[in-house]
């Protein structure tokens, strides 16, 4: 996997088709992934999983600009009043790639990657919520409890699956 932060076409491509990807998984139910034996727990989404793959294969600045693609339709997409505010809705998504790409460097493993890249989504946007006013301390604990944990795990699997097929790709 490439470490370096120049900006390539082939990398915007890449980022292109993964924030095209994270649009479409919240646009279907693939992009919610139902739960049943976490308690309290009616989906798991997967959304930043192209955030993650992005950061992975392309470096931070792939994984900002396939978080930003994943950020800005969801504010556009506004399913929940607090998603209208950017600063919750685009701005842990944009982290989410900075996040994932400096815990692969650093773990070397894509399942660290795909841990600090979920906890970056959830931690970011439940903090944010409850920073601006939108959620009660209390739902943020529940909420992130319960989906956080399925996220994470969800997550942890679809990365390492995907990038154990993608071992030998390189975005020069």
């Amino acid at each position: 996997m490439i470490q370096d932060t120049k900006l390539s076409t082939k990398k915007v491509a890449v980022a292109g088709m993964l924030g095209a990807f994270s649009v479409v998984l919240s646009m279907t139910p693939i992009g919610y992934i139902p739960i049943p034996f976490f308690v309290g727990v009616n989906n798991a989404t997967t959304m930043h999983i192209p955030v993650i793959i992005g950061a992975i294969l392309g470096g931070p600045i792939v994984g900002v600009l396939v978080g930003l693609i994943f950020g800005i339709s969801s504010f556009l997409r506004v399913g929940t009043s607090f998603f209208a505010d950017p600063l919750v809705s685009v701005l842990p998504r944009v982290l989410i790639g900075v996040t994932s790409y400096y815990a692969y460097r650093a773990f070397k493993h894509p399942i660290a990657a795909a841990v600090v890249g979920t906890l970056t989504n959830t931690v970011g946007v439940l903090s944010m919520a409850y920073l601006r006013g939108y959620l009660p301390f209390t739902a943020v604990v529940g909420v992130a409890a319960t989906n956080g944990i399925a996220e994470v795990v969800v997550s942890s699997i679809i990365v390492l699956i995907v990038m154990k097929g993608l071992k030998n790709y390189k975005i020069d």
